[in-house]
């Protein structure tokens, strides 16, 4: 097993959280991370490589989930082994933390989950930086109670960061208010972070009662968050989206990540200047 290392979510560098939605064979999983291995080298706050060894709320209940816990795990340490990427992984249960810590550098709270204390405290109890994306129903400063617990937990002083991911907009859509990465920062007292490609889903609007997305979206509201001051970026990527088992629609082909994460850096330092 990989070696675990201390991390920490920089705010005055860029980083990058990214990867495929959902752990999937060597080949695949090797190819992503070899790719943001590469890009790491021009990413001034490095890259996280992301994937889920179970996505467990699935829109349907015949829907891929991945591997599971035992076999996503050691897929996730092999990509780390090879790339030197630190890893992130969601946990959907509080006896999973524990288990996850042993190869995870980060592990993070699922967006429908981040009210959920048991877990919460969990995954504080690790010591390891604990990801909280926030609720599509969460107003930001509601936030500052899920930060806590987790805090609260940490056997030593715990690095927590927040991810804004979008806010219900009526029925299967999404809208990010721009707004929320300073009440964010000043509610929780936390780096935040956008995640642009859920922010594009729509869910229970794809093929067969799926989630849908608007990939289109992807780049404008990546460019308009860095503007309005995230510290950092969370995407996930693919070679093939549409073959993807999981959260197709609203993935960033990684043919095109380069150079959309080379101008996040850019607008991300020209904000702050």
């Amino acid at each position: 097993m990989a070696k675990a290392t201390p991390m920490r979510f920089p705010t005055d560098r860029f980083f990058l959280i990214a990867g495929p939605c959902v752990v999937e064979g060597n080949d695949l999983m090797f190819r992503v991370g070899d790719h943001l291995a590469r890009l790491a080298e021009r990413v001034p706050g490095g890259i996280v490589f992301k994937a889920s060894f179970d996505k467990a709320n699935r829109s349907n209940a015949g829907a891929f989930r991945g591997p599971g816990l035992d076999e996503g795990l050691a897929a996730l340490d092999r990509v780390r082994a090879r790339t030197g990427l630190p890893i992130v992984t969601d946990v959907h249960l509080p006896e999973q933390c524990a288990a996850a810590a042993q190869v995870a550098d980060v592990l993070q709270i699922p967006a429908f989950l981040c009210r959920q204390t048991d877990l919460l405290v969990a995954a504080g109890a690790t010591g390891k930086p604990v990801n909280v994306k926030k609720g599509q129903w969460m107003h930001p400063e509601g936030m500052t109670g899920a930060v806590a617990k987790v805090r609260q937990a940490a056997p030593v002083a715990s690095e927590v960061a927040v991810t804004e991911r979008g806010t219900f907009f009526g029925y299967g859509d999404l809208v990010v208010d721009m707004r929320g990465f300073t009440r964010l920062r000043a509610a929780c007292d936390a780096p935040v972070i956008f995640d642009a490609t859920h922010s594009v889903q729509q869910p229970g609007k794809g093929q067969g009662g799926a989630s849908g997305g608007l990939r289109e979206f992807i780049r404008p509201l990546t460019m308009a968050a860095m503007s309005a001051g995230a510290d950092g970026l969370f995407m996930e990527t693919h070679p093939d989206p549409d073959h993807a088992p999981s959260d197709g629609p609203n993935m960033m082909p990684l043919a095109e990540l380069d150079a959309l994460i080379l101008k996040a850096i850019d607008l991300w330092a020209r904000a702050r200047a």
